[in-house]
Formats: C-alpha cells, structure tokens, sequence
C-alpha cells in the first residue's frame, strides 16, 4: 500500500512564515535551508508513517495525530490509512497551549 503524504493549507502556510521570517532576519539561503529540511523530513513518512511520538496536546480528537521534530519545529500530521496530512509546523518556543487551540 503506497503511503502519500500531502501538506495542508495552514502547513504551507506556516512553512511561508518560517521562510519569511529567516529571509528577512538572516539570509535566503538561511530560509532555504531551514525550510527544505523540514520538508526533507517528512519524506520518511511515506515508508515509516508512525516514526513520530503521538501528540499529547491533541490526544483528545479521534484522528491519529503525531510529529517530527526538526530543530524548534514540531511537524504535526495526521495518519488516515494511506494518507498522512501534514496538519502544521509548531515552533516550539510558543506556548504548548496554542497548539491545542489551533488544531480544535
């Protein structure tokens, strides 16, 4: 069963934030390679979809929902059979608290 994974608007949309933020306070080439690392992260998941800790914050919803780390990055996704949803990339120096807020 081939595993595929897919990014959600609010994913790629805090992948565009990380960027953002790293071009305008380092480098291009800093926001390059932090972004690309994140995405090179999840191509693991298609052969290993439960390599990731399940998400505490979020046990009380139905789904199975776990991450990656990548430096100050939690990459949360959702595993639905064949498919596995990136669901958000967290900076982990906000307030765990928002995470769960932000994924009801």
């Amino acid at each position: 069963m081939e595993i595929i994974v897919i990014w959600s608007d609010s994913a790629i949309e805090e992948l565009k934030n990380i960027y953002e933020y790293f071009n305008t306070k380092a480098s291009k080439k800093v926001a390059d390679k932090i972004t690309n690392a994140i995405v090179d992260k999840t191509i693991m998941l298609e052969e290993t979809p439960r390599i990731g800790q399940k998400e505490e914050y979020l046990a009380h919803l139905k789904q199975e929902i776990r991450y990656l780390v990548h430096r100050n990055y939690k990459i949360v996704y959702i595993i639905e059979e064949n498919i596995i949803s990136i669901a958000t990339v967290f900076d982990c120096r906000q307030d765990p608290i928002k995470l769960k807020i932000k994924n009801k």
